[in-house]
């Protein structure tokens, strides 16, 4: 007897010098490997018969159920450990499986027989070569071999001859002729070995992909997060009217809603985030359980038009039932809002909650006090107590086109709303290794960091590399964000149609007016420079001594916005002085009813202030500006606390009134300058009659004729209406309608002037896409030409259109983009779309330092009236500089919401849809598990994908998460170009996914024309060294990212990360699978 310890003699030797021609083999173990056939090739290939029984379970028929599943997990080990060994990494690497697996298969089916052990029972490992014995054997492997230690403490087998050999050799035909305990799986080993050299279907190496970066999602799922099938929401109408990218974000929606509560879908302007919030309410209706949709008060007719039992409605059929309230009702305890009468509402009691535009509520709760001091609940608060705290669980689905602004705190308010403002137990639903509000403060100072850096230097993925593993799992977990260029990129787009091409933007400067000798733009706005515009704040003027009979000023004596009497008069102050601004901008007659406006005021006050000097008793109140307002401005100083009155005894009213009497000078003034610009001499009117005739002289569809005036005032709205409307209609035979929210709309057309509502002017403007046929099925009039102030710009589909135009331009880029997006629509029967913009004639910079020196100037009033000390703040600088980047591209190309570099975009993080996919493709194909790691596609190039491989990897140290930015941990992607190039780090999960997606979903077959070049290239498979070269390359590109951010941490706040990670190289990374770009 000789004992082989595989130190100074290895199994493998023996074998070699044993095996011969004819030998017959008998082998009883746990596992057989592809690689140890190839280590002992030339020696099998003599051999007359190899009979391998598995001793424990394995490619048996039966397979445990999920309940059972750590006891299944050893049998999927031996099954993988054909071609996928835990100790056999280094030679998988190689690449070169591929053709050891032909090989050893073409063998199997010439010389041996593979059973396996089907019960329970304990079975040693043996093995009978001829006359000679091999006991025990664990398995036939590279390490049982000797090639490797693997976990070995030690290795004893004895090696025996005859007489003992021929009791294991009875032993074992013995229990191989036991049907009983024996089931042949010869054909099953030859599959699993096949798949490895065959040529696969690039789905086929997506889903591997997924099932393994994924799978403990799949193993850990619950059917109590899955969209419930059964309940018949897939056979619903709003079901079967969405596109495949709203189903997938529907299903994504209920199981982020299941498992964590709450949901932001922050889907780009344009793509239906409407109808994909009515399927999920859909599905919670249909689960008995009550929604509650809360919305601007403009969009509310899109919902209500939605749950109305009438012919005209496309979703009657689904009988939804959710009740609609504003936003603003937040704000009040009695009265009725949309036929509900808010002092008798339930706020408590509704299951779900669908805020749409949910960004009106990023400022989170910040504290007001009412006149006596006492805290008042804002709109935020009462939602936060009154919906989401009492009674029922509420489950909170946000919606918002741009949910953050400049600021992680922005999604960080909203998403208090899912977690009711517990952040403790969020924590535990996302076992994440720092709190929510550790993550969020960390993330807000990786992009403080970020937005100091030089323009070159701050890019997207600048900033997605340096923030961490927890920010990115918070995201993804709760957030779904795709942008257009995503759905065209990575979805079929057959069925939906595509996106029009956007025509070059189209700046238009006209000048004030036509006139000689006329005042000029610059030369108004030094007058207004000169406005104190006092008659807002005559708190500023109370005499020391009675100022406490009033609150003046908010805590430590500083003006803080709604908290104080001084901080809503500074506001007030510093919103007319912007709007006059705004609405010089917009129209001369505007302007001209703003300064009007004010010139009665102030005279009113002054009558005032004369009979308070003539004894009377009198007193001024707070003035109300919110009909004058652009409503983007009003924010908090205009909501909420009580109006006060101001006794004209307590004020210095001789300073006063020589202050309001400067103004009265200055308005005249500017009153007397622009008096002659009347239409037939306003330059910008004159303008926007020539794009008219252009417009439809030229039209860019043929045939298509309309156009959207878009302004921010009513009165610009009504004075373009009635100064164009007669003459377009006599001269062309077109349409007009003038829309403004506040007013109901008017329009040219004949017989509907008394009953023409917000929706059907909207539908007979945009008649396809808002189904008029159906609704209106004996109405055959159109309307061509809407002019509109912004109560239009959200929420609705107008893509019939194809020409807008911004008669002035919004301060806030996000509002010119959405406005935008009324006509820029995916399934556009419109071939190219036109924007037209009207600029004041100044210079950008001009005109962008306008707002700061109005801003400045009103800071420096506070200062002296309230002893406030701080001018713009860091915020509003940061602002400013963000607008005028974005002002200054606006001016040469439309840009999309995710395109505004200089601010944040969550659009290039969440992977749910992945998961989504991993999930349908399992239920059809349930043996993903058993799939050996390593495999390959081949795929063709593509302007999307260049030349290259991409690899995706596992760290075998899964303790190590590579500076903790991975967001597939312990799973690393790469993509790499043939020269070694790196076209996408593993920092980019959703981009690398993104694009595997696009390459390989639907392609069912393999594509014969680039698997044949790769073959030819390879040598089908035996010639690997380029390609192994180039991912020793992509291990070595992981770790340089990995030793860059090491040092980079030695001289930044924090623990470092150097000397942490103990990656070294190739060998530390195990192939998943890859995928070739030819």
């Amino acid at each position: 007897m000789d004992i082989i310890d595989n130190i100074n003699k290895t199994l493998a030797d023996d074998l070699r010098e044993t095996l011969r021609k004819g030998s017959r083999v008998s082998i009883a173990a746990s596992c057989f490997s592809i690689y140890a056939y190839q280590a002992l090739r030339e020696e099998l290939e003599q051999v007359d018969e190899l009979r391998f029984i598995f001793t424990s379970p394995t490619f048996t028929k039966e397979r445990p159920d999920k309940a059972q599943r750590e006891f299944y997990i050893p049998q999927l080990k031996r099954e993988r450990s054909l071609t996928s060994g835990e100790f056999e990494i280094c030679l998988r690497n190689e690449l070169t499986q591929r053709s050891i697996a032909r090989e050893c298969a073409a063998w199997i089916r010439r010389k041996a027989h593979f059973k396996s052990n089907q019960t329970k029972e304990q079975m040693s490992g043996f093995g009978v070569v001829d006359d000679l014995a091999y006991t025990p054997l664990k398995g036939f492997t590279m390490v049982d071999l000797g090639f490797d230690r693997g976990d070995n403490a030690y290795t004893m087998i004895s090696k025996l001859e005859a007489p003992q050999s021929k009791q294991f050799l009875q032993l074992f035909d013995q229990l191989w002729c036991d049907d009983a305990r024996m089931q042949e799986v010869t054909e099953e080993v030859i599959e699993s070995i096949s798949t490895v050299y065959r040529e696969n279907a690039p789905e086929y190496i997506y889903m591997i992909t997924l099932y393994n970066i994924f799978h403990e999602f799949l193993n850990d799922l619950s059917e109590d997060v899955l969209p419930n099938e059964a309940n018949g929401f897939k056979e619903s109408k709003i079901w079967s009217m969405l596109y495949n990218f709203q189903r997938d974000a529907a299903l994504a929606i209920i199981n982020k809603l299941e498992q964590y509560n709450g949901c932001v879908l922050a889907d780009s302007v344009g793509l239906g985030k409407t109808f994909t919030a009515l399927s999920v309410i859909k599905y919670y209706e249909l689960r008995n359980k009550d929604v509650l949709v809360l919305c601007p008060r403009k969009l509310s007719e899109n919902w209500n038009d939605y749950r109305k039992n009438y012919k005209n409605n496309p979703l009657a059929a689904d009988r939804l039932r959710y009740e609609v309230l504003f936003h603003t009702d937040l704000g009040r305890a009695e009265g009725m809002s949309n036929d509900v009468d808010l002092e008798k509402i339930n706020w408590g009691n509704f299951d779900l909650v669908v805020i749409d535009e949910s960004h009106n509520f990023r400022n989170g709760g910040r504290i007001t006090l009412d006149e006596d001091g006492n805290p008042k609940e804002n709109r935020y608060q009462r939602l936060m107590n009154e919906v989401i705290r009492k009674g029922v669980q509420t489950k909170v689905l946000m919606l918002s086109a741009t949910p953050v602004n400049n600021h992680f705190y922005d999604l960080k308010c909203q998403l208090e709303l899912a977690y009711a403002g517990d952040y403790r137990h969020f924590d535990t639903l996302l076992d994440t290794e720092s709190s929510i509000n550790d993550i969020f403060r960390d993330a807000q100072k990786v992009y403080n960091r970020w937005a100091k850096l030089s323009k070159e230097e701050r890019t997207t993925e600048a900033l997605l590399s340096e923030l961490s593993f927890d920010f990115f799992k918070v995201l993804d977990s709760v957030t779904i964000a795709r942008s257009r260029r995503h759905i065209v990129q990575y979805y079929d787009t057959t069925e939906i149609g595509s996106f029009p091409n956007r025509l070059p933007v189209k700046s238009r400067r006209p000048p004030l007016t036509d006139l000689d000798d006329a005042i000029t733009y610059d030369e108004i706005y030094k007058l207004l420079d000169n406005l104190n515009l006092t008659i807002y704040t005559p708190s500023a003027f109370i005499y020391p001594s009675k100022q406490g009979n009033y609150q003046i000023k908010g805590r430590r004596g500083r003006s803080t916005g709604g908290l104080s009497i001084s901080g809503r008069e500074s506001g007030l102050r510093r919103l007319m002085s912007i709007n006059l601004m705004k609405r010089l901008e917009s129209s001369v007659y505007s302007f001209r009813l703003t300064l009007e406006r004010v010139q009665h005021l102030i005279k009113s006050t002054l009558a005032k202030i004369h009979e308070a000097q003539n004894g009377r008793m009198a007193s001024v109140n707070e003035y109300q500006l919110t009909d004058e307002l652009d409503p983007d401005d009003a924010g908090d100083i205009l909501i909420g606390g009580d109006r006060y009155a101001i006794s004209l005894a307590d004020i210095d009213c001789l300073s006063w009134q020589r202050s309001l009497k400067e103004d009265l000078v200055s308005l005249k003034k500017l009153l007397n300058k622009i008096q002659d610009i009347k239409p037939e001499h306003d330059s910008k009117l004159l303008q926007l009659k020539e794009d008219l005739r252009d417009k439809w002289v030229n039209p860019i569809n043929e045939g298509n004729k309309k156009v959207i005036i878009f302004t921010a005032f009513a009165d610009t709205a009504k004075y373009i209406y009635a100064t164009l409307a007669p003459d377009i209609k006599e001269q062309w035979g077109l349409n007009t309608v003038l829309i403004t929210g506040s007013d109901d709309p008017r329009s040219t057309l004949q017989g509907v002037e008394q009953g023409l509502t917000f929706n059907k002017a909207l539908t007979l403007f945009s008649p396809r896409s808002k189904g008029r046929d159906a609704i209106y099925p004996d109405t055959s009039e159109e309307i061509d030409v809407l002019i509109a102030t912004d109560c239009i710009s959200e929420g609705q589909n107008l893509q019939d259109c194809d020409y807008l135009i911004n008669y002035d331009i919004h301060w806030n880029p996000v509002r010119i983009i959405q406005r935008f997006g009324r006509i820029d629509r995916i399934g556009s029967q419109n071939k190219d779309i036109q924007l037209v913009n009207y600029w004041p004639n100044v210079t950008l910079d001009e005109y962008i330092n306008l707002k700061a020196r109005v801003e400045n100037r009103m800071k420096a009033l506070t200062l002296a009236a309230t002893g406030d000390d701080d001018l713009l703040s860091n915020e509003e600088k940061s602002d400013l500089a963000y607008r005028r980047k974005q002002l200054e591209r606006l001016q040469e190309k439309v840009v999309d919401l995710e395109e505004m570099d200089t601010g944040f975009s969550i659009m290039d993080l969440g992977l749910n849809e992945f998961r989504l996919d991993l999930i349908a493709y399992n239920k059809e194909h349930p043996n993903l598990d058993v799939t050996p790691l390593g495999l390959n596609g081949v795929v063709p190039s593509s302007d999307l994908l260049p030349p290259g491989v991409i690899y995706v990897l596992k760290n075998c140290n899964e303790g190590i998460n590579i500076d903790r930015k991975n967001q597939l941990h312990p799973f690393y992607m790469i993509y790499l170009s043939r020269e070694g190039q790196v076209i996408c780090d593993h920092l980019s999960p959703k981009r690398l996914l993104d694009l595997m997606r696009l390459a390989c979903k639907g392609g069912k077959e393999p594509n014969k024309k680039v698997c044949q070049l790769f073959n030819q290239e390879t040598q089908d498979g035996k010639k690997m060294s380029f390609y192994s070269s180039l991912l020793q390359k992509a291990v070595e590109c992981i770790i340089s990212v990995n030793k860059d951010s090491d040092i980079n941490s030695l001289f930044s706040e924090g623990a470092t990360t150097a000397l942490q990670n103990k990656i070294n190289g190739l060998d530390d990374f195990e192939l998943i699978t890859f995928l070739v770009i030819k």
